[in-house]
């Protein structure tokens, strides 16, 4: 599974990726064995993923968020549809 997280960095995109990792951590998905996180941070890129508004995330390929730090719960509900 690959997971971009869609921004320029900013602290937004950082509590994002955290929360990323605390749900991968109590699922028990291995960070680069299992799941990868991808940073994008190119504006065109972000686009090319239909991502207007950051920080926004992509998993495999799917937008399944963006402008907003999704909350835990949601994340974990989106990894565990792709994990099925």
């Amino acid at each position: 599974m690959i997971i971009e997280v869609c921004g320029p960095g900013c602290p937004r995109c950082h509590a994002t990726k955290e929360n990323i990792r605390k749900v991968l951590k109590e699922l028990d998905l291995k960070e680069g064995e299992e799941v990868a996180i991808m940073d994008i941070k190119d504006p065109k890129m972000m686009s090319a993923r239909g991502v207007l508004m950051t920080p926004g995330v992509v998993i495999d390929g799917v937008k399944v968020s963006e402008g907003k730090i999704p909350k835990t719960e949601e994340i974990k509900v989106w990894i565990e549809e792709r994990t099925k």
